[in-house]
């Protein structure tokens, strides 16, 4: 009786603590991203990993070839990346480089020039958080942690103390330089992912390979 009475009350503020630790960085229009004014509130299903975005009606089977600009880090006063290190933001910048090759060349050849018929997608970095150390694998064996991570899961949100990569994506007919689509995003592993918990930049990481997938997706 003791313990149950000892347990609800640890069990409460573990809780309390996490959803104060894990409200995290939310995008934002980035100043300094060429798209930013044409973006708009997102009010689709997506809207909680997608806040902003702007598209136009589009054949993508009009296009069979498409340009990735060399992926960039932000560097405007607004950007989201915290105290994180110079050498991780280069690292998470050119895992993002090979994550959106790999997805876009599953969809279409990959190619330098431009012209008719090819596609030009420019990814900037704009944020990142780091999974913190011990913390946030210690989560995934923690019975609050587990219970927080579970419900996370179920609605799609971020795991406890885990890190997240956020960025922003702008789609252009590279023959006219018409926008097509643009969107910011914040992208995480799934909260029950315990692989993705280990390494400080691992579940950023997986950000970035689960929304190269989303973005090649939207694009049948």
């Amino acid at each position: 009786m003791f313990g149950q009475r000892l347990a609800l009350p640890l069990v409460t503020g573990t809780l309390s603590l996490l959803l104060a630790a894990c409200a995290g960085v939310q995008p934002v229009a980035y100043s300094g991203i060429d798209a930013t004014h044409q973006l708009q509130p997102n009010h689709g299903d997506d809207r909680n990993k997608v806040p902003l975005a702007y598209g136009i009606p589009v054949s993508w089977s009009r296009y069979t070839q498409v340009v990735l600009d060399p992926v960039t880090v932000y560097r405007g006063a607004d950007a989201q990346f915290g105290d994180m290190k110079d050498d991780d933001k280069t690292t998470l910048a050119r895992y993002a480089q090979q994550a959106f090759t790999e997805n876009l060349g599953k969809r279409f050849q990959m190619t330098n020039q431009t012209g008719p018929g090819v596609l030009r997608v420019k990814v900037t970095l704009t944020g990142a958080e780091s999974t913190t150390l011990l913390v946030g694998q210690a989560m995934h064996f923690d019975i609050a942690g587990n219970l927080y991570n579970g419900v996370q899961a179920v609605r799609g949100g971020q795991g406890a103390f885990s890190g997240s990569v956020s960025y922003a994506v702008e789609v252009y007919d590279s023959n006219d330089g018409r926008l097509l689509k643009a969107y910011v995003t914040k992208q995480y592993p799934n909260a029950m992912n315990l692989p993705a918990a280990f390494g400080s930049l691992s579940a950023a990481k997986t950000g970035l390979d689960k929304g190269a997938e989303a973005l090649v997706a939207q694009m049948h």
